[in-house]
């Protein structure tokens, strides 16, 4: 049974609307945690679930100041002088975790080489390192991840949880760096995969459930999917029947992906209900086909969000229920996939609580959540150097990271990144188009404007680059894929992989 006065702390700090009141729930273990949201009315969560998201706010707002001084050198090397946040029962086992540096083979550390001469499996000796007595310095270009910032957006989706009994996966298409995922298992239910290798990576590296959906499958990699994963999700009735009672003989739970019929995401390239869109059964084959094998299915699963907020999962629900809501009922659970931006700071938490809740008490099913971006949302950067200057009717600064080869969604989207310091053209007094150092006419990043003129050798912070940036990069022009670095509890600097000459060889033959 849980201690009355840790309860009874974290209830008054809520009522008083303490700031502490965040981490002292966190704190807890599940079952206190349960007799404090029981204690309060709608009113009083919205008052917690307001103080969790404030200090979240804060911690990142520091954290952007940190990866500054990294970037610059000038960097705490004892940590950023934040107060550590109260620990979570599970978080006091962080001792008993192997470091990433204890072996060849722990958490990604292969072989480090550098685009900045050859060091087979030697970590890169420029980033700080435990003990360190100056500034890190690092090399460029490099993704940096912030361990604690993960581990803040974890604890607003362990919220979600406690509030709704959902489970919570991670879309590792999005985000799949395993130095970072001991932090990640503890707070939520597992992974979701596309495929056969991040099935795989799923099982042997996150360790717990994985949830499978794939908009065709192989015969060759079918068995060794089924292997890996807790369900299998297909995307037509002719899968199921072909593959279906195998994984019914596996033990492996199965789901239809099905097509709501509503999307809102402008960008038609991430739209996965749009026309002629291969994702998800439509209703008019769906209602002629499921009676002959509702006995073989076990869960719906619809995906139709890009970065969006829970009022347009609202409206996606009418749909889906006036469509398939008569085939809910006896089933085991529904997916809502993924794009739900749960831990933007103006993410409607309330609403998504009211709409899991009021779900699962009309069906009687499990309802999954599977964010990628919510898991890293703002956790990590690129930092990137200049390299030249040119001008041709404005200046050109030339980094040394490519918008082609390392954040391709900057080109195929588009969109343009934020450099933190900067604003938009001619906001400030010195303007720039950012551009990349491939041969691609194209590898432009974008225009920005700073308040002091560029030189060669600056160093640029483009933010939020965790996401949908490693698990998708080239080495287009034999480039050098960016070093990856973890920013861990205390504030020192652990890489965790480097790239070079061989990573770009082995691929072509």
């Amino acid at each position: 049974m849980a201690p009355r006065k840790p309860i009874q702390d974290v209830i008054q700090a809520i009522s008083a609307k303490d700031a502490s009141a965040a981490d002292l729930y966190h704190a807890l273990p599940p079952e206190a945690r349960r007799k404090v949201l029981d204690a309060f009315d709608a009113r009083g969560l919205r008052s917690l679930t307001g103080l969790i998201k404030a200090a979240k706010k804060k911690r990142f707002a520091a954290a952007n100041k940190r990866f500054l001084e990294i970037a610059s050198g000038t960097a705490d090397p004892c940590g950023s002088g934040e107060p550590t946040p109260a620990r979570t029962a599970s978080e006091n086992e962080r001792s008993r975790v192997t470091s990433p540096l204890e072996g060849a083979t722990q958490a990604g550390v292969q072989n480090f080489n550098s685009s900045h001469g050859e060091r087979e499996g030697e970590a890169p000796a420029a980033l700080l390192v435990e003990g360190a007595t100056q500034a890190p310095v690092i090399s460029t270009p490099v993704y940096l991840i912030d361990e604690t910032l993960i581990e803040e957006n974890m604890r607003i989706l362990q919220y979600v949880k406690d509030r709704t009994g959902c489970k919570i996966f991670h879309a590792l298409k999005a985000y799949a760096v395993f130095a970072t995922f001991p932090v990640m298992s503890r707070y939520l239910d597992g992974t979701c995969a596309s495929g056969l290798n991040e099935a795989r990576l799923g099982r042997e590296e996150f360790k717990k459930e994985v949830h499978t959906f794939g908009a065709a499958y192989r015969e060759d990699e079918i068995d060794r999917i089924l292997r890996y994963s807790d369900s299998i999700i297909f995307n037509s009735f002719h899968q199921l029947e072909t593959y279906g009672r195998r994984a019914r003989k596996q033990g492996v739970e199965i789901g239809l992906r099905v097509n709501p019929g509503h999307a809102e995401v402008e960008t038609e390239m991430y739209n996965p209900c749009a026309p002629r869109s291969r994702l998800g059964i439509v209703h008019d084959a769906f209602k002629d086909e499921f009676p002959g094998y509702g006995d073989m299915v076990d869960g719906l699963h619809f995906h139709a969000m890009c970065e969006q907020n829970s009022d347009v999962l609202e409206r996606i629900l009418v749909f889906f229920e006036r469509l398939y809501g008569p085939c809910i009922r006896g089933l085991k659970w529904v997916n809502f996939g993924g794009g739900h931006h749960i831990t933007r700071d103006d993410y409607d938490i309330e609403r998504l609580v009211g709409l899991v809740n009021s779900f699962k008490e009309r069906y009687g099913v499990q309802v999954y959540l599977e964010p990628g971006e919510a898991s890293i949302l703002n956790a990590g950067v690129l930092i990137a150097s200049v390299l030249d200057i040119v001008k041709n009717e404005a200046e050109i600064a030339i980094i040394d990271a490519s918008a082609e080869a390392h954040m391709p969604d900057v080109l195929l989207m588009p969109y343009r990144p934020n450099i933190m310091k900067s604003g938009e053209p001619n906001d400030k007094q010195y303007t720039y188009r950012i551009a990349g150092p491939t041969c691609l006419a194209g590898d432009i990043v974008g225009d920005y404007s700073f308040d002091q003129p560029l030189k060669r050798g600056d160093r640029l912070v483009f933010t939020d680059m965790a996401l949908y940036s490693i698990v998708k990069n080239t080495t287009f022009n034999g480039i050098n894929l960016p070093d990856i670095a973890v920013v861990r509890d205390g504030g020192t600097v652990e890489p965790v992989k480097r790239f070079g000459y061989k990573d770009y060889r082995d691929r072509q033959s």
